[in-house]
């Protein structure tokens, strides 16, 4: 007689305890590679910062690093997918790019106005870290193609938004009903703030000339500064060009979609992600487990 455990899915949720799904696998290795890619992404934003070299002197935008990002964001989507990706959370994955790309179409940030994270952090709450960061690649670059906003920007595009919907996976997960829209209307808000500060850092150190109406000095990128210093000229060239503006209006989208929107969503990836996580479960269950 088989002694097979059935598969965790078909066991009813614990009293107290949240069902999490997980469409897309994310083990010990998937999740060590993207810990480190993560970093590796962080160095490639920040790496002008670090820099020791005389100061003033030029720095020239890092091509090598711009050939090198996507190579690390498609070894992170093969590791993130060594479980496997059956139809049902392909098909989950397709629609949800798609519907980011119409809606970064309709939306392409004008002032701000932007309709594709909201759907980033619910997906990425629904199904799990893996699953998120491979929706944000996959939204971004969809809609790349659509709007015709394929440039050196893309990949930390990319990588951000990849960002977005992992650690929308990563929140805890008990809150549920109000509270759980309220902690995703504060992330929605503050993933918006980040992702336009990181944005930002990935193209302000090759901006000469920055000054901004209404403040003396220069606020552009000093090589071989001090890192608090240029810290500063950053923290002040974000504050003035894009928080108050765009940023802000970022996340007021977020909040007002997350908060109109979210609940039903929330209930249709659920329900979505509790048939795509039985069959990719089931598939990979070993006599033993």
């Amino acid at each position: 007689m088989s002694t097979r455990a059935p598969a965790r899915p078909d066991r009813p949720d614990r009293p107290g305890r949240p069902h999490r799904a997980a469409a897309v696998p994310l083990g010990r290795r998937s999740g060590l590679v993207l810990a480190l890619a993560s970093v590796a992404g962080l160095m490639m934003l920040v790496w002008p910062l670090l820099l020791r070299v005389p100061e003033g002197t030029r720095v020239d935008p890092p091509f090598l690093f711009l050939a090198l990002l996507p190579i690390v964001v498609a070894v992170v989507l093969a590791e993130v997918s060594e479980g496997g990706l059956d139809a049902r959370v392909l098909a989950v994955l397709g629609v949800l790019s798609a519907v980011n790309a119409l809606a970064r179409a309709i939306s392409p940030g004008i002032a701000g106005v932007e309709l594709v994270f909201f759907l980033l952090v619910l997906g990425g709450r629904v199904f799990g870290p893996g699953f998120g960061f491979v929706l944000g690649c996959t939204s971004l670059f969809a809609s790349a193609l659509v709007t015709a906003g394929v440039g050196p920007w893309l990949p930390y595009q990319m990588l951000v938004a990849a960002w977005v919907g992992m650690f929308a996976g990563l929140l805890p997960r008990r809150p549920r009903g109000r509270g759980e829209i309220a902690m995703l209307v504060v992330y929605g808000i503050v993933a918006a703030y980040l992702f336009g500060a990181l944005m930002n850092l990935s193209g302000w150190p090759f901006i000469l000339g920055v000054a901004v109406p209404g403040h003396e000095g220069d606020l552009s990128y000093v090589a071989g500064a001090p890192v608090l210093e240029n810290l500063q000229r950053f923290g002040v060239y974000t504050l003035l060009t894009s928080t108050g503006g765009w940023d802000t209006l970022r996340a007021v989208t977020n909040s007002a979609a997350i908060v109109l929107l979210g609940p039903s969503i929330l209930a249709v990836l659920r329900r979505a992600a509790r048939r795509a996580t039985v069959t990719g479960v089931v598939a990979g269950v070993r006599d033993g487990s």
